[in-house]
């Protein structure tokens, strides 16, 4: 426990924390060093160098800093930005660990409650943390952050009227909170679609951020959509997304050398005894957007199969056992490195990490769709795990990732701000589907997103047969499938299975004939 400060310390401590409030963290930081000389045993300066080390994106030196103020001062927000830490690394097992520690009805700060909901929800763990969410709301009520929090939640469950109605209440206490109008407009709940552009395009006009722009402009594109004004909703969408797009200076080159890296390797002999012999996993990749949240709402409508959403694990297993020096999880370097591992150390790694959310089913579906840059590596470190990569007409898996607004704290996403970049991706993930294709690997599905759609008690019936599991009739019937769903299919994939976004491109025809130029010269059919 952390002793009382003396006057001359305490002083100190209040500048350290009006600094934090103003910004300025070098000066905070100086402070709160200078504070610890005269005090080590200082709990909450522990925790401020850990806020201030955490927007800095030192996350690793937050979560240390973090842990010793707990060990001086288990303070109930201490342990949710640990947990928020810990979320942030992709270590399930100590964020949930704290959260069962500190259940919602015995938290009396509403901050406290929507950091460890957020930690919770990053995670994937989105049934928790609606409690910490909405025992937040309920202490304090004025907090628009909190309602957003909370509709990103219920959405999340599949609860989209309440969800609706948290967005409008966040809404009401901040007009101007672009996350909640793009969330808003996601739902599709829109009963006056001309009456909500114009609100829209007010907030637009007084928004000045590249990541505000570009939340309104995915809402006004939604709207746009809504009135089949497919011309105006392109024209937000190249508006908001070149702002954003000039800020993050992608290198197409960068992610082409990740693609080579991916089969650099391949030809090397695969020694199946080598590696972990669950036959636990099944691993559903591919571009996103292409079908991969379908297909998994397919298979964990199996009594056997379970979600565990889009984990981060095998990557970081090879981060953490490869121990490169790059700042990056995925990279060449790391990619090549792997191949001096232990590969069943590699694979008892990855269901290490993942265990928390796994469970006890027979199988679990890990659904990240950048996996397929470890398709080699997965099918050494785990010689039984199924591979189902989702393959999609081009130009609608195209079209579908512009009109998407990913996370912007993933490293994944950067092509996916401009259709040429798009298109060079697109073709260089289809060259490697392509290549696993051609191996006739007895572990690997190439599952084409319009065969399932066109005909999926035949498409339903081998994807069964393929993964080892028998019929069950529930599988045909997805959309009764109650688990959380956080990507950008929350709301198709709680439809009946159906074709409407087959060739959704040609609505936007001609607006896309520089994209279908490109594909055409990169060798695909369009």
């Amino acid at each position: 426990m952390t002793s009382t400060l003396p006057t001359a310390l305490s002083k100190q401590h209040q500048q350290a924390l009006q600094l934090i409030q103003q910004r300025r963290f070098k000066e905070a930081h100086a402070c709160l060093v200078q504070l610890l000389e005269h005090q080590p045993d200082h709990a909450d300066s522990y925790f401020l160098l850990g806020v201030i080390n955490l927007d800095y994106g030192q996350v690793q030196k937050s979560i240390r800093l973090m842990e010793k103020a707990v060990s001086l001062h288990a303070k109930d927000e201490y342990l949710a930005h640990l947990a928020k830490g810990y979320s942030l690394i992709g270590d399930l097992n100590k964020a949930k660990a704290i959260a069962e520690s500190l259940p919602a009805d015995q938290i009396q700060q509403a901050l406290t409650l929507d950091t460890l909901g957020v930690a919770l929800s990053r995670v994937g763990l989105h049934q928790l943390a609606l409690s910490y969410f909405q025992r937040a709301t309920q202490l304090q009520t004025n907090k628009a952050p909190y309602f957003y929090n909370l509709g990103v939640s219920l959405k999340f469950t599949g609860d989209f009227a309440a969800a609706k109605a948290a967005f409008e209440q966040a809404l009401q206490l901040e007009p101007a909170f672009y996350q909640a109008h793009y969330a808003m407009s996601d739902l599709a709940m829109t009963t006056d679609p001309q009456a909500r552009i114009n609100q829209l395009s007010e907030v637009k006009s007084s928004v000045r951020s590249a990541d505000a722009m570009l939340h309104i402009g995915h809402a006004l594109a939604k709207e746009y959509e809504a009135i089949h004004n497919y011309p105006a909703a392109m024209a937000e969408l190249h508006q908001a997304k070149q702002v954003k797009s000039q800020s993050l200076n992608y290198q197409p080159e960068d992610d082409r050398a990740l693609f080579d890296a991916a089969v650099q390797h391949a030809s090397k002999p695969v020694h199946k005894a080598a590696g972990c012999q669950s036959r636990e996993p099944i691993f559903i990749l591919g571009m996103p957007r292409s079908g991969t949240t379908l297909v998994e709402r397919i298979l964990t409508s199996h009594s056997e199969v379970l979600s565990a959403g889009e984990l981060q694990d095998f990557g970081l297993a090879v981060k953490e056992l490869t121990a490169t020096s790059s700042e990056k999880v995925l990279d060449p370097a790391t990619l090549n490195a792997a191949y001096a591992l232990d590969f069943n150390a590699l694979g008892e790694r990855y269901l290490q990490r993942s265990r928390v959310v796994t469970g006890s089913k027979a199988h679990f579906i890990d659904k990240l769709p950048f996996n397929f840059f470890y398709i080699d590596l997965i099918r050494r470190a785990l010689p039984n795990a199924k591979i189902i990569c989702m393959m999609r007409h081009p130009v609608d898996t195209c079209l579908g990732n512009y009109r998407a607004l990913f996370s912007l704290g993933s490293p994944y996403y950067r092509y996916a701000f401009q259709l040429k970049h798009i298109a060079a991706f697109y073709a260089s993930f289809h060259r490697l589907a392509m290549f696993w294709q051609q191996q006739k690997l007895a572990n690997f599905r190439l599952q084409s997103y319009e065969d399932l759609v066109q005909d999926p008690k035949q498409q339903i019936t081998e994807l069964l047969e393929f993964c080892g599991l028998s019929w069950q009739e529930a599988c045909l019937h997805s959309e009764q499938n109650q688990a959380p769903v956080s990507t950008a299919s929350k709301v198709q994939v709680r439809q009946p299975i159906n074709t409407n976004s087959v060739g959704r491109w040609q609505k936007y025809q001609p607006l896309l004939d520089p994209l279908l130029q490109q594909l055409r010269a990169e060798g695909l059919e369009c």
